[in-house]
C-alpha cells in the first residue's frame, strides 16, 4: 500500500518487498559432503523466531508491553498534570524521530509510549475534574472501536484498498488544516469559545455541534487507520521483514491508538456540553 500509516515507510512492509531464499543445494556442493547434506534436510525447518523475522505473536507482546508502559506513563500524567505540555512537546519530537529513523528503536517507540501516557493522563484528569466519569467512556470507546476493528479484519470482513486509503488521506489533509485553522484563531482570540469553530451549531442537523460531526467522521478514520496498521503489519510478516520491524508496527498501533483516544475524548467532551 503506497499510502499508509508514515510509521511504516519501509521496503519491509512494500507490496514489493520479497522474503529471504533459502540457499539452493547447489550452493552448498563445495563445501559440504553428502551425509552433511543428508544431515541439513533432515532437520526441522526453522521458524520465524529463530531465522529473527517479524511475527505476528513477536509483535503482540511488544505492543502489550507498549501499552502497559502508556498506562503507567498515564498514572504519572493524572498525578501530576503540570507534566501534560512538556510530556505534548516531547512526544511530538519522539514521533519525528521515530517516523524519519530508517531503523525502529525499541528504546524510541518505548519513550514514545511513555510521554504520549503522561499526555493522556494529564488530559484526561482535567476533563475529568469538569465532567464526571468522561474517562471511563473515552476509555471504554476506544476499546470497543479497537476490539471491532481488529475482529473484522482477522475474519476478512474489512480491508484496506488504495481508492480508501486515498480518500483517507485528503480527509487527513483536510481534517488537519481545519485543525490548524481552528487553533489559530483559538490562540488568537478570534473565536472564544471552549472548542472554537467545534461549538459551532449546524441548524439542519437540529443545532447539533459541529465537532460532534466532525468527531464521529474522524473516529471513522482512525478506525480504517487501524486497519492500515494491521495490513502494513500482515504485510511485513509475509514479506519476512527482520524482528526488530515489529517496532515499527506497535509504534504505528500506539499513534493511532492514541489519536483514536484524543478524538473520543474530545467527542463526549462536546457531546456533553458543560453538564
Amino acid at each position: 500500500m503506497a499510502l499508509s500509516n508514515p510509521a511504516f515507510n519501509n521496503a519491509a512492509f512494500s507490496n514489493k518487498a520479497v522474503a529471504p531464499v533459502p540457499p539452493t543445494p547447489q550452493q552448498y556442493q563445495g563445501g559440504l559432503s553428502s551425509q552433511q547434506l543428508d544431515e541439513l534436510y533432515q532437520r526441522p525447518a526453522a521458524t520465524p523466531v529463530e531465522t529473527e523475522r517479524m511475527t505476528y505473536e513477536d509483535t503482540i507482546v511488544k505492543t502489550v508491553v507498549a501499552f502497559a508502559i502508556l498506562l503507567a506513563g498515564a498514572a504519572v500524567g493524572w498525578f501530576v498534570p503540570v507534566l501534560a505540555l512538556p510530556a505534548a512537546l516531547v512526544g511530538f519530537v519522539l514521533a519525528l524521530v521515530n517516523i524519519f529513523k530508517k531503523k525502529p528503536s525499541k528504546a524510541l517507540v518505548l519513550a514514545y509510549s511513555a510521554v504520549q501516557g503522561v499526555l493522556l493522563g494529564g488530559i484526561t484528569v482535567f476533563l475529568e475534574s469538569a465532567m464526571p466519569g468522561i474517562a471511563l467512556q473515552a476509555i471504554t470507546a476506544t476499546l470497543v472501536v479497537v476490539g471491532v476493528t481488529l475482529a473484522l479484519f482477522a475474519n476478512g470482513k474489512i480491508r484496506a484498498s488504495r481508492r480508501a486509503t486515498k480518500i483517507f488521506l485528503i480527509a487527513m489533509v483536510g481534517y488537519a488544516a481545519f485543525s490548524l485553522i481552528n487553533m489559530g484563531l483559538m490562540l488568537f482570540g478570534v473565536n472564544q469559545d471552549p472548542w472554537g469553530l467545534r461549538s459551532t451549531p449546524i441548524e439542519f442537523l437540529g443545532g447539533l455541534p459541529l465537532g460532534a460531526v466532525l468527531g464521529v467522521l474522524v473516529v471513522f478514520m482512525a478506525a480504517y487507520s487501524l486497519v492500515l496498521d494491521f495490513d502494513q503489519i500482515q504485510q511485513g510478516v509475509r514479506n519476512g521483514a527482520p524482528r526488530i520491524y515489529s517496532w515499527s508496527g506497535v509504534f504505528g498501533i500506539v499513534m493511532t491508538v492514541v489519536w483514536l483516544y484524543v478524538e473520543l475524548l474530545r467527542l463526549i467532551a462536546i457531546l456533553r456540553g458543560g453538564d
